[in-house]
């Protein structure tokens, strides 16, 4: 029987050489879904503990980049025992080819999990041809 524990932790987000960190904190890579249909792609991230005001999504020579900053859970007159939720930020990026429509990216945060649509572009989208008789 696979250990399926390892599904369940929260990857660290890989480094890069150029870049350093100025908090002494931990950065997740959240997991997410992919999703496609005819005319869009579907990026869902589960984030848990972010906000919409904490995520920045940019996108510079084609690469989509995800960060969110977790704010700190404190508790009054309480003092953790024993925990198994890391807080920390998150970050992820993906590289889009010429597929997309860069203008029209669509995203949203609601309950932990931020939804982005990436719409295709009218070249690359799926469509019909009419057979003609004759």
């Amino acid at each position: 029987m696979a250990d399926t524990t390892k599904n369940l932790e929260k990857a660290p987000a890989q480094e890069t050489a150029l870049a350093e960190r100025t908090k002494d904190r931990p950065v997740f890579m959240p997991p997410v879904d992919i999703i496609e249909d005819a005319n869009n792609l579907y990026i869902y991230a589960d984030m848990p503990g972010a906000d919409e005001k904490g995520v920045n999504i940019t996108l510079e020579n084609d690469v989509l980049s995800i960060e969110a900053q977790v704010a700190e859970v404190n508790f009054d007159k309480h003092t953790t025992t024993y925990a198994e939720y890391g807080i920390g930020d998150y970050r992820r990026a993906f590289t889009l080819n010429e597929s997309f429509d860069r203008d029209k990216i669509e995203a949203k945060m609601k309950n932990g999990v931020l939804s982005i649509v990436l719409p295709k572009s009218e070249a690359v989208r799926t469509r019909s041809i009419p057979i003609k008789a004759g």
